[in-house]
């Protein structure tokens, strides 16, 4: 089962799902990952406090660009309170498979960025 999850992971690093920019967006929201140096910049449309489409640009590791990705998949659709409910738990149940807290930070890096915006909109 772990395998299947990897390949997962892979899958959407080698091609990622809603990888880009927005002409024009409702947000946008960056985070760097200070020790590692990976960075993610998300874009969002938001209509009626609903997620309508968001995308993702950035660079790092297998695990915080697959995860943007996997992430964009999940949350499109949402209302904005539902998406600063998620947890860390909610990405590892989404990556299937637990994570060391180095990891970890790299997994949690799309949801940071998304829910440090959240506020503001």
């Amino acid at each position: 089962m772990h395998n299947l999850y990897q390949e997962i992971l892979m899958d959407h690093y080698k091609n990622p799902r809603n990888r880009g920019r927005f002409e024009q967006y409702s947000f946008i929201a960056q985070q760097r990952n200070s020790s590692c140096g990976d960075e993610i910049t998300c874009y969002g449309i938001i209509q009626d406090g609903i997620l309508s489409d968001v995308r993702f640009d950035g660079k790092g590791c297998v695990i915080s660009q697959a995860c943007a990705s996997l992430l964009s998949e999940r949350i499109k659709g949402k209302l904005m309170q539902e998406i600063n409910a998620l947890d860390a738990q909610f990405i590892v149940s989404m990556i299937g498979m637990p994570l060391g807290p180095v990891r970890m930070q790299c997994a949690l890096l799309p949801l940071t960025a998304l829910q440090s915006n959240i506020h503001k909109n």
